[in-house]
């Protein structure tokens, strides 16, 4: 299962059934779960924990040192969960001390080419990462959130739960969740009416969410008020708490 021409560390941990390519480089502290095949010529440095049937193709590199100037070799960690896609050339460095010290990349998560997840972030799961999406450090994104080519994440932002980036956006301020934002200044276009629509949100939640985003972007409320109106929607529609939840604790403010 491990090609010969591959280097592999003698203190990894790999699984008897892990497929390893030829000219793929494992470094020490690395654990590779089962079912989890490895193209060619990737790069898995460690300390990474590596979880089941993932897929990481050729020229990755994952679980290297972060790209911060204040990394001074301390250790770190990089987890990866189950079932995650990871493309071409993607990069997932390891977190630094100033943070918990640990990247996160959650399970079944779909990231395409050139992808950039950078020290300290937090990815959850059933994510969709297009081609080029990059993360700066510290940045937190929760489930179902879809990332359009390009779309750049300035460090210590949130992604909220459902929501969408659009193609080549750049985002410098917390996106709720379940909205839409794009432009090259992020700003925000509507709901996610269709990515609820396929993970199977019902007509009268898909329109209380909209209601929500109407009370934030159109009312002229102050945030505050507003989540005070979204919080009694929430006992209808208990999934609206996580918007109440999210605008609560957000400290970069949200886009606007």
């Amino acid at each position: 299962m491990i090609d010969p021409r591959a280097s592999v560390d003698s203190s990894a941990e790999l699984a008897s059934n892990v497929d390893v390519g030829p000219f793929t480089v494992i470094g020490a502290d690395v654990e590779i779960d089962e079912g989890t095949r490895i193209g060619p010529h990737v790069v898995i440095q460690g300390p990474t924990r590596i979880g089941r049937d993932n897929r990481i193709y050729q020229f990755a590199s994952v679980g290297e040192i972060p790209q911060d100037k204040k990394y001074g070799g301390e250790r770190t960690h990089l987890e990866i969960g189950n079932r995650n896609v990871i493309r071409e050339f993607c990069t997932i460095n390891r977190g630094t001390v100033q943070d918990a010290g640990v990247t996160r990349v959650g399970d079944d998560n779909w990231i395409m080419a050139y992808v950039h997840i950078a020290h300290d972030c937090v990815v959850g799961s059933r994510t969709v990462f297009a081609n080029g999406a990059s993360l700066a450090g510290h940045v937190h994104v929760n489930d179902d959130v879809v990332l359009g080519g390009f779309a750049l994440v300035y460090q210590f932002c949130r992604i909220g739960a459902h929501s969408l980036c659009g193609f080549a956006c750049g985002v410098t301020h917390d996106v709720p969740p379940f909205v839409m934002v794009a432009g090259y200044r992020a700003k925000p276009r509507g709901i996610n009416a269709e990515g609820l629509r396929r993970r199977g949100f019902p007509p009268d939640e898909i329109s209380a969410i909209r209601r929500a985003y109407k009370i934030i972007y159109r009312s002229q409320l102050k945030l505050d008020d507003a989540v005070v109106q979204i919080r009694s929607m929430a006992e209808q529609f208990p999934r609206l708490a996580m918007m109440v939840d999210f605008l609560s604790s957000s400290t970069r403010g949200i886009v606007r």
